[in-house]
Parts: structure tokens; C-alpha cells; sequence
């Protein structure tokens, strides 16, 4: 069971209850509003699949050095493939795991000097060549967790009592959809316990799947508090453009991983799901509009509508080295 310091628990199979859905909406509301982050049931993603995508994470990352290099980031002017331990940083520090990123499979941009430098972000994904049953896998998962995501974002905006398809043009076409396959490979040597700092997802909806090894934390009632994983179940946390598009109604909320205990491996796979780079965000219309404090500026952390400027932000300064190999002019900007 779920601990005391857990997150709420939504069953998304009940929206399609008529006797349930008023309860489920209600629950969703009051997860949404009170927590940025819950526990997601009920999904339809069926065991097999998740033990599926956390097998071929595994594999991916018991590969020699050499095979994981051969695809690294630094060869993707798209931030495309894997990092290696300590070098993505959160908060200017360096996080301790290494990861693989996947985006939608497309061609590269050709792209002109008034083009906007973040449609660098679509582009090919880099494969093993000693995994080759990585890509059907992932980019399965890819599909299957975007089809939750579009459901549950649905129905998000239907429990604060707004238009239901108020996002669907902005995902219609072309969704810019996002997958990590992540290793925290235990302490580091320096002791320092951070697997992934103090941060908050700058999209819509991330859908979290976890092993069995703990570490991830959240901020509630102004501390970090655990989230033990819940079998079957995936952690979902909102991203800053929902409380950009809601005035601060909905809020993202702060997040860490702590690094497992000495040589304890954990692996995750989060996935992102967010609208096409373009999309300008819009305030969602609704009665809840009147109980909307507004947004609360970060000089530090500019929140910008054109969601492609807010991921493009959070590469730049994520993965420095990918962008001064490819992208000098955005360094420092």
C-alpha cells in the first residue's frame, strides 16, 4: 500500500463510469489543484508492456561503454541519444545517471536564418546498433503513453470545468513527444546525493514509470517528501505550461531524485508528452479563472507561451556541451 506520505491515487478507468466520473473528476481536480503530481491507475498499459520497455532499458545500459558512445547526444544537433554520468546538468549542477533520449522519429530540419532555432528539436533519433529491438520497442511505448496522456489531459481540463478539446489542435498534428530511458547508477564518489536536482518539467504532462528502487521526491506542504513506487501504477506530474495556460491555477511542482545507496542501480522511464513546437499557449477559458492568483515570475526561469522556446531553454542549459558543438549562438542566451 501506498505510504502515508504518497500521492493521491486517480483511477482513469472511471471516467468511463457515468456513476463514477463526477467522484473521478472531482479527485482529479483536487490532485491536480493541491498537488501537481499523482499516482496514475487504470491506464491501460498492461504489465507486460512496462516490464517490456524497463527490460530494453536495462539491456541498453549493460552494453559496453563503447555502443552507448557511439549514439551519444554530442553527435545530434537535435539533443538526441545518450549522455554519460555527470554530464546533464539541473540547477548548474551535474546530475549523477546517464540516459538515453528519444523523440518522435522525422527528418531533420532544413531550416532558414528567420527560422526558429528551436525546430532543431525534431529531428532523427540515434540507435544502437547492438540493440536493434530498442527502437520498435520504444517508440511503441512512445504511442501507447501518448494516447493515455491525450486522455488524461482531456480530462484535466474537464475537471476544472473547461473544454475538454480546448488542446487538441495543438497536438493534432505533429506532438512533440519525448522518452527517457534512464540509469542512476548509486552514490557518487564525491558523496554528493543528487540523481537528478531540484526541478520542475517545463511541458504539460510527464508520465513517470519507475523499477522498484525509491528516490524520487516531491515538494509538499513546503518539503521534500518521498514517492515510494506504486506497482502499475505511473507517476504524473504537471509541466509549468499548464500553469501558464491556467494563470497559475494549476501549478508545477518541484521535483528531485535522490541517488540510490552505493552500487544500487535504479532505472526509470520518464515520457513527456507536450503540442507541436509552435504552439502558442493559450489561457484555458473556464469559471475556475476567478480562484487563478496569476503567474509568479522567475527571472530566472522565464516562462515563455511558445512551448518550443521553454524546451529549447531547458536543452540549452541542461546539455551545455550539445549546445556549444551545434548551437554556439544560443549558449549564454
Amino acid at each position: 500500500m501506498p505510504s502515508a506520505h504518497s500521492l493521491p491515487v486517480i483511477d482513469l478507468s472511471q471516467a468511463d463510469d457515468p456513476a463514477l466520473r463526477p467522484g473521478f473528476l472531482k479527485e482529479l481536480h483536487g490532485a491536480a489543484r493541491d498537488t501537481g503530481f499523482l499516482h496514475l491507475t487504470g491506464h491501460g498499459i498492461s504489465e507486460a508492456e512496462s516490464a517490456r520497455i524497463l527490460d530494453v532499458t536495462r539491456a541498453f545500459f549493460a552494453l559496453p561503454e563503447a555502443d552507448r558512445l557511439a549514439v551519444s547526444n554530442l553527435h545530434s544537433p537535435h539533443f538526441r541519444g545518450y549522455t554519460r554520468i555527470g554530464h546533464e546538468l539541473t540547477g548548474g549542477a551535474s546530475d549523477w545517471r546517464d540516459q538515453l533520449d528519444v523523440g518522435a522519429e522525422r527528418p531533420a530540419p532544413q531550416l532558414g536564418p528567420d527560422d526558429p532555432a528551436y525546430l532543431w528539436l525534431e529531428g532523427p533519433n540515434q540507435w544502437p546498433a547492438a540493440l536493434p529491438e530498442l527502437r520498435t520497442v520504444v517508440l511503441d511505448w512512445q504511442s501507447r503513453l501518448a494516447g493515455v496522456a491525450h486522455r488524461l489531459l482531456q480530462e484535466l481540463l474537464a475537471s476544472i470545468g473547461a473544454p475538454h478539446d480546448f488542446f487538441d489542435a495543438a497536438f493534432a498534428d505533429r506532438p512533440h513527444l519525448h522518452t527517457k530511458l534512464i540509469r542512476y547508477p548509486g552514490s557518487a564518489p564525491s558523496g554528493a546525493d543528487q540523481g537528478v536536482g531540484a526541478h520542475k518539467d517545463y511541458g504539460f504532462l510527464t508520465l513517470l514509470l519507475q523499477d522498484s528502487v525509491g528516490g524520487l521526491q516531491v515538494v509538499r506542504d513546503g518539503a521534500y517528501v518521498d514517492v515510494p513506487p506504486m506497482p502499475g501504477a505511473f507517476v504524473v506530474n504537471l509541466g509549468e505550461l499548464l500553469e501558464i495556460a491556467t494563470e497559475g491555477y494549476l501549478t508545477a511542482t518541484d521535483h528531485r531524485v535522490v541517488s540510490p545507496p552505493g552500487a544500487v542501480e535504479r532505472f526509470s522511464v520518464p515520457f513527456f508528452y507536450n503540442p507541436r513546437l509552435d504552439a502558442v499557449v493559450e489561457t484555458v477559458p473556464g469559471d475556475y479563472l476567478r480562484s487563478a492568483p496569476g503567474l509568479v515570475h522567475d527571472a530566472s526561469n522565464p516562462l515563455h507561451a511558445e512551448y518550443g522556446r521553454n524546451e529549447l531553454k531547458g536543452w540549452v542549459r541542461a546539455h551545455r556541451e550539445v549546445a556549444r558543438r551545434w548551437h554556439p549562438e544560443l549558449v549564454g542566451a
